[in-house]
């Protein structure tokens, strides 16, 4: 069943105070190389004259967020901007190095504080229910301004990460294709139980192969079998849980962000007009017969720029392929970000495979290759 989480407190006078902050010049760093302080403000959330056809009465918070904008993107934390599959990431952060989890590649390993939090929330739920497990592999999550990572078609927006698993051979330092002998199936669940309930996911793609397996240990633990149906897609429609082909090495996680994206969806047009963020982008379905020339030609880009989007080493189009096309101007506002309650199972169940230790003896794993989503 789908139980709301409690409303967040109100971003508005903390973002108050920040820009106050920014607007001081008492607390602008010294020395030659600092940055012209900005002039003090009177009143930092008053609006400025307001654009052809929008509204004067804006929210506070919005009214705070087009401010900061405009003095100082910066102020405005990770911003996730457009889809998966054509976006960008402004403000990025680094995940961290930590106790329970190693990054691959730090290169590809930028996100949202949103997506970072989560995917540490889960790991140490893990951790928390198994004290001294292996410290489980961070793969891409996006490039640190977002867009295009090269093999992949999604991790554009800092809301992407892949995840390994937990093998029973122990720790590992790259993702290892899996079978349910090289599983530690207590873990690899646990992982992806607080995935569901404890963070903001959208969708967990994985090889149906590793879905059935992971889904029969569930049932064994004693989960909810309904709830477990809703999860897995077993009861009409598709679930959080989904199959995607080359998921035998690992995780593919999608997270909504709350913040990232509806802050990113108010103050995107600006940051656009100012030339602090690159033009939108937007999907375009190939016919039969067409060619980047006539695709660069429709939307007002070039060529180049619809290559460098997609990865594309030469100008051949696929008929039927969705492709990525640089704009340039901002499409209408879809309206605020809407984000489901959390899936939540009836009530936690408690059996004795919940508190044993997992098994860990030495399974095999083979090294996974291949494109990813």
């Amino acid at each position: 069943m789908r139980v709301k989480r409690p409303t967040p407190g109100t971003f508005a006078l903390a973002l108050l105070a920040l820009l106050c902050a920014v607007g001081s010049p008492a607390l602008a760093a010294d020395g030659p190389d600092a940055p012209p302080a900005s002039p003090p403000a009177t009143d930092p959330l008053a609006p400025g004259p307001a654009a052809p056809g929008e509204a004067e009465d804006l929210p506070l918070e919005t009214e705070a967020l087009l401010v900061a904008a405009q003095r100082d993107p910066a102020v405005l934390g990770p911003l996730s901007i457009g889809t998966p599959d054509a976006g960008l990431l402004l403000n990025p952060m680094p995940f961290p190095e930590g106790p329970f989890w190693t990054v691959r590649d730090p290169r590809e390993a930028w996100g949202t504080d949103e997506t970072i939090s989560y995917v540490v929330t889960a790991i140490e739920a893990v951790e928390a229910r198994y004290p001294g497990s292996p410290r489980l592999v961070i793969g891409d999550v996006s490039n640190p301004k977002g867009g295009r990572l090269n093999r992949h078609r999604s991790h554009q927006t800092g809301r992407d990460a892949d995840l390994g698993f937990y093998y029973r051979r122990g720790e590992v330092d790259t993702f290892l294709t899996a079978r349910k002998k090289d599983l530690d199936l207590p873990r690899t669940w646990a992982l992806v139980r607080a995935l569901v309930t404890e963070t903001d996911v959208d969708r967990i793609f994985v090889d149906r192969s590793l879905i059935a397996v992971l889904y029969a240990h569930a049932v064994a633990e004693g989960e909810d079998r309904d709830w477990l149906n809703d999860v897995f897609g077993r009861s009409g429609g598709k679930g959080i849980v989904q199959h995607e082909r080359r998921h035998k090495d690992h995780l593919h996680i999608r997270f909504y962000n709350p913040r990232a994206q509806e802050h990113g969806r108010i103050v995107y047009p600006v940051l656009v007009e100012m030339g602090a963020a690159p033009p939108p982008m937007v999907k375009h379905r190939v016919r039969r017969g067409e060619t980047l020339g006539l695709l660069a030609q429709r939307y007002g880009t070039s060529v180049s720029a619809i290559r460098a989007a997609n990865g594309l080493r030469s100008t051949r189009l696929r008929a039927g392929r969705s492709y990525t096309i640089p704009i340039r101007r901002v499409p209408p506002d879809e309206g605020p970000v809407f984000v489901p309650p959390r899936l939540l199972p009836p009530s936690r169940v408690s059996t004795a495979s919940a508190t044993a230790s997992p098994e860990t003896s030495a399974g095999e794993g083979t090294s996974g290759a291949a494109a990813q989503r």
